[in-house]
């Protein structure tokens, strides 16, 4: 049937023929119920599998699976699917709306099936006792089959009094199972044509070839394959009860599988070792040479940390642990080709393992703490334990902190809390501290994170673990001074998991960047509705190079209102704002103008009424904004009512960027007549390509002559000063009031007469600037030469000097508001 294809009612008639007499409409109340998804030999390709919507449509059955459990076939049609997780998490979680995870045994439930499954009181303490003094052993109890392997070994070891050393890891354990269910075959068949060595070998052939294609479950095409035919199956099958199982499929056809994963995970890594042992070939890469044990331990390392799923974690455990001599030990029992590694293999193999830990995700790498168990080397967990006793801090390596996780996560006590600082100072976690601790946070029911900043790899961790059904995080206190997740692609979807967190009084985030983050008014709403919740440690707010509109501008606008609220940094730069969000804007600002000291509207189309709106909160005596950045966005028309609110309340404003803006000679020079008020204390003026002229240039230097002594960094690159201009700027530096620092004069057309007009100022005025600009301009050499002697004379503060014959003009960046994106820009 695989190879048919057939429509989903043809299907329904196949498996049960009582449904031939059913109405399509029936079918809208149906069940399916999906049992053991992962046993499915089929990709899951749920992203390009045509789409089939007819019930009467002929398609392969994986298609048809697959538009079922999609909703496109049947979308009324309930389904319940059972699955490990490696088959369940291919399914897109759109798909998904309940999720119930079987977790296997407690630790109650463990003893509790110990003392039930064995009749003697006595013993089961015993078992439990060593189990528990065998922490690696112990967790793996919470498997049921696992617990049933154990009891099985325990039992007879302990009530017959075997000799031998009573199984501590993993693989003792299951070879020690294997060697039993062997005897009792033994005892069973005596007449069997093959020996014992034989028969493990073609199982765990089959084992390592279905284990490696992900199956479950083998047809009799699987068993041929490895040189098994129908009648040695059943009599596997028949003989070999607790290893083996033949199954009856659909139309009486007979299928076989393993009785849990792990023992064909066990037989796989048997088949492995003893085909290398005794034809010295590698079967895990048959493209290489490999000439010792550890060379096919390295690259069964290398496959394991490959596989997505995790599938070949527990075969590598054992086929590490296989290799050791006590082991070998044991399988003289069963085979005669056995070999264990050196003692050079195996500090080989453990170094590579210890080396694989430090570049490998933390949850990948807990499995690697478990084979250097195997392998007996608990040296990495046995120096993270001195640390946690010595109660210091120290800086860890990144083997080590997976080294913690480990030791945190296998210990006996429950995770209560769990409180990042006692193992790193704050200031020192980084993004990939907190995705190397992560799995510890989503053990834990308490967590404490306090940091200096998380940015898209710890926010991603944290998000998975916060909206993980399976998580026992229960409660987050998370305070951090910097939360920047710009330019990753959080969407609405990721700003509303965002804002969950953000509502939380625990929460506490002072400055939160959301730059080009696919943010719509939808997103904002949710935002502004988690900050109304927990207003009052939020103080910078990026939300740049988003979609939110002025229905967006809105919401956030209705939250600045709220007295509760300290936002001092603002930034909306390029979020398609209109005057009437900028009219929103401005209302909150008057209702609430005490705490903002920073915004940037750059970008936006503000419009006449926006910009008058603006321009009436910057009057308001009560404003205390400092920073306002307003690039293209004001045009020629709309200035004067901005410059006119500057002169009425010029105090506080320490930073004006209106670079890009048509404001031309008219516009500076209204500009100009605020900066004259001895009121004014503006520190860093910004004009990049404002049409200004040498006119305009004149105005500015009257200005700053008549109240030279705040200014201290001017940018007036990209206007048309040309040598004219230049001099009547370089007047003003001849001040000895003037202050300036930086000068940014990039392509303003200035040649050798201008650079003289600067050096003579300079010569003048001495003490004050540091950083002089000139790219983009045509400067000859008497130019040049008579500004590098400033920089180069200890009187001169002159430090830095930028020239450039001609230099392109890139395009103006809206995330950094500078077009010089190759020199040093005005921020």
């Amino acid at each position: 049937m695989k190879d048919q294809k057939l429509s989903l009612m043809d299907l329904l008639h196949v498996c049960f023929k009582e449904t031939k007499e059913t109405e399509m409409s029936s079918l809208e109340k149906v069940l399916f119920i999906f049992d053991g998804l992962d046993e499915y030999r089929f990709p899951l390709d749920f992203q390009y599998t045509e789409r089939v919507c007819d019930v009467t449509e002929s398609a392969s059955v994986h298609v048809l699976l697959i538009n079922l459990i999609k909703g496109n076939l049947l979308p009324s049609a309930l389904i319940w699917i059972t699955s490990r997780p490696a088959a369940a998490d291919q399914i897109p979680s759109e798909c998904v709306h309940r999720v119930t995870e079987v977790r296997g045994f407690n630790d109650p439930q463990k003893e509790e099936y110990f003392r039930k499954r064995i009749s003697d009181q006595s013993l089961a303490n015993n078992i439990i006792t060593h189990l528990k003094s065998l922490r690696s052993l112990y967790i793996m109890c919470h498997i049921p089959v696992f617990c049933w392997i154990s009891a099985t070994v325990l039992e007879r070891m302990l009530d017959e009094a075997e000799s031998g050393e009573m199984p501590k890891t993993l693989t003792q354990m299951y070879t020690h199972f294997l060697i039993i269910q062997t005897n009792i075959i033994r005892e069973k068949y005596s007449k069997k044509q093959e020996s014992d060595e034989e028969m493990l070998l073609k199982l765990g052939q089959l084992s390592f070839q279905q284990l490696m294609k992900g199956n479950l479950i083998f047809y009799e095409e699987d068993l041929r394959e490895c040189g098994i035919d129908v009648r040695e199956a059943a009599v596997y099958s028949g003989v070999c009860t607790q290893i083996f199982r033949e199954e009856i499929g659909l139309h009486q056809s007979k299928v076989y599988c393993f009785v849990h994963l792990s023992i064909q995970e066990h037989l796989a890594a048997l088949y492995v070792h003893l085909t290398f042992m005794k034809e010295k070939r590698n079967v895990l890469e048959q493209s290489r040479v490999f000439k010792t044990i550890s060379d096919v331990h390295k690259s069964a390392v290398d496959q394991a940390l490959k596989s997505q799923t995790g599938h070949l974690d527990l075969f590598l455990r054992f086929i590490l642990g296989l290799s050791l001599e006590s082991n070998q030990k044991l399988l003289h029992a069963l085979v005669t080709h056995t070999g264990s590694i050196s003692q050079t293999g195996e500090r080989n193999t453990v170094q590579y393992i210890k080396e694989k830990i430090g570049d490998t995700p933390t949850e990948k790498s807990i499995n690697l703490f478990h084979c250097l168990n195997e392998l007996g080397d608990n040296s990495l967990v046995e120096e993270i334990q001195r640390y946690l006793k010595s109660g210091t801090q120290s800086e860890l390596s990144s083997s080590q902190w997976s080294a913690l996780v480990f030791v945190l996560l296998t210990s006996a006590e429950d995770l209560e809390e769990f409180d990042l600082s006692k193992y790193i100072s704050t200031d020192k976690i980084r993004d990939e501290i907190l995705v190397k601790v992560m799995p510890v946070i989503a053990a834990s029911r308490k967590a404490i994170i306090r940091c200096d900043a998380i940015q898209h790899s710890g926010w991603r961790a944290l998000d998975s673990v916060l909206s993980s059904e399976t998580s026992n995080l229960r409660e987050l206190h998370l305070t951090v001074d910097t939360l920047d997740l710009s330019g990753s692609k959080l969407g609405d979807s990721g700003v509303k998991r965002l804002s969950a967190l953000l509502e939380n009084p625990q929460c506490k985030v002072q400055n939160l960047k959301l730059r080009g983050c696919g943010v719509s008014g939808k997103g904002c709403a949710a935002l502004t509705s988690a900050l109304r919740s927990n207003p009052s440690h939020l103080r910078e707010l990026n939300l740049s190079q988003n979609n939110l509109g002025d229905s967006g501008v809105k919401c956030l606008s209705a939250e600045l209102e709220n007295p509760h609220c300290k936002l001092e940094i603002l930034r909306l730069r390029d979020c398609g704002v209109s005057d009437e969000g900028c009219a929103a804007l401005t209302s909150a600002l008057r209702s609430n103008p005490s705490h903002l000291r920073e915004l940037d509207l750059s970008f936006n189309k503000l419009g006449d009424s926006g910009v008058k709106c603006l321009s009436a909160v910057l009057e308001n005596p009560h404003c205390k904004l400092e920073i306002l950045k307003l690039y293209r966005c004001v045009s020629d028309e709309r200035y004067a009512a901005l410059t006119s609110a500057l002169r009425s309340n010029p105090s506080h404003l320490r930073q004006l960027n209106l670079s890009d803006n048509n404001l031309g000679d008219s516009g500076v020079k209204c500009l100009s007549a605020g900066l004259e008020n001895p009121h004014c204390k503006l520190e860093i003026l910004k004009l990049w390509s404002c049409g200004v002229s040498d006119e305009g240039c004149a105005a500015l230097t009257s200005a700053l002559g008549s109240n030279p002594s705040h200014l201290r960094q001017l940018d007036l690159s990209q206007n048309n000063l040309g040598d004219s201009g230049v001099k009547c700027l370089s007047a003003g530096l001849e001040n000895p009031h003037c202050k300036l620092e930086i000068l940014w004069l990039y392509g303003c057309g200035v040649s050798d007469e201008g650079c003289a007009a600067l050096a003579s100022a300079l010569r003048s005025n001495p003490s004050h600037l540091r950083e002089l600009y000139l790219y983009g301009n045509k400067i000859g050499d008497s130019g040049r030469k008579c500004l590098s002697a400033l920089k180069k004379d200890e009187h001169y503060k002159l430090q830095t000097l930028g020239f450039e014959e001609t230099t392109p003009i890139s395009a103006p960046s809206r995330t950094t508001c500078d077009p010089w994106t190759k020199f040093p820009q005005s921020q």
